[in-house]
């Protein structure tokens, strides 16, 4: 097993020490994934600076979530699902769209629904999308800005969900009551 030091302030290299803090301040504690990711403070850096523009787009939270834990769950991060449901949680998502995400059920929406399909195939067919697939996406109210904001969404969940893979980052205490387990939570077929 690789053991992937937690860095804290104390422990984490100079470069990494101002974004931990930040990091602090943000969420209140260090998440497990920033210890890991202060390592290398470019990727931390980078993470954190791609999780605020993704923060910033134009999606609403529900669509920000649909977004990240579609890309979660099919990545099939331990860390990330419990991590996102706990921030949609914090940003007044409602549990059926958490549920439905988590659990891979139908969304309670066509439009939500649309994000999801078209988001998942972005990450299977790694951006080679048809002109069906985007002409869909458009027809369920997005636009050209949206599909690159998906690709900002997942540059920024490539960036965690291989992180945790990697480090197997433990899961925070805040999100252990989120615990997620992709064969657990598979849709009966």
């Amino acid at each position: 097993m690789n053991a992937f030091t937690l860095h804290d302030q104390n422990s984490a290299p100079e470069a990494a020490k101002p974004l931990l803090e930040k990091s602090q301040k943000a969420f209140g504690m260090i998440p497990g994934l920033h210890a890991v990711m202060a390592e290398a403070p470019s990727l931390l850096d980078g993470y954190q600076v791609l999780h605020n523009l993704f923060a910033n787009c134009s999606f609403n939270a529900d669509e920000k979530t649909v977004v990240w834990q579609t890309i979660n769950v099919e990545h099939a991060c331990h860390y990330c699902v419990p991590a996102h449901t706990g921030i949609a949680k914090s940003m007044k998502v409602s549990d059926e769209i958490s549920n439905a995400l988590r659990d891979e059920t139908p969304l309670p929406t066509a439009k939500l629904e649309a994000l999801r399909d078209f988001t998942l195939a972005m990450v299977r067919q790694r951006g080679e999308m048809e002109p069906k697939q985007l002409e869909g996406f458009y027809s369920a109210g997005f636009n050209q800005q949206n599909v690159l904001e998906v690709i900002l969404g997942l540059s920024q969940k490539v960036m965690s969900n291989y992180t945790n893979h990697i480090a197997q980052t433990p899961v925070d205490d805040a999100f252990k009551q989120f615990t997620w387990n992709k064969a657990l939570n598979a849709p009966s077929q």
